[in-house]
């Protein structure tokens, strides 16, 4: 994607949870390099949300998902990103080597260990986990002001 019809302050992002695994990708860029995080990107300015998903699960991890329930919402002075439950529909998940460079289904008893996952991220899957409904979940982070509603 060439970014000329993206609009960079909104994001999607999906918890796809399996035979209890998580979908995580290894970010390659950014402030998120080197990290485990949900896949998800930027909505194109003539986009919904859920279209977009969809297809940054085709473009990131090579997977066809339904996406279900909003789980998650964090707002920022600029910005917000919406996180959804999404259900595994079809396909063999891999790397696309360019904004990811590893993708793993880790066990759901293993995140909240590891320090490669961002706090945001194991927020998220909490969320996707224990369908609560919405609250403002503190977490650590670099951008302040902020605010997760999950």
């Amino acid at each position: 994607m060439n970014g000329e019809n993206t609009c960079w302050n909104r994001s999607v992002a999906g918890v796809c949870i399996v035979d209890g695994k998580v979908l995580l990708a290894r970010h390659t860029y950014g402030g998120g390099k080197g990290m485990l995080i949900i896949p998800g990107g930027y909505i194109n300015n003539d986009e919904m949300p859920e279209t977009a998903l969809k297809r940054e699960y085709r473009e990131e991890v090579d997977l066809e998902i339904e996406v279900k329930e909003l789980i998650g919402m964090r707002f920022q002075i600029n910005d917000w990103y919406a996180v959804f439950r999404v259900e595994y529909v079809s396909g063999d998940a891999h790397p696309d080597n360019d904004e990811n460079n590893e993708v793993v289904w880790l066990p759901l008893s293993e995140v909240n260990g590891h320090e490669d996952i961002p706090d945001l991220t194991k927020k998220l899957i909490n969320c996707a986990i224990n369908n609560k409904g919405f609250t403002e979940i503190p977490y650590n982070g670099r951008a302040t002001p902020r605010c997760l509603m999950g």
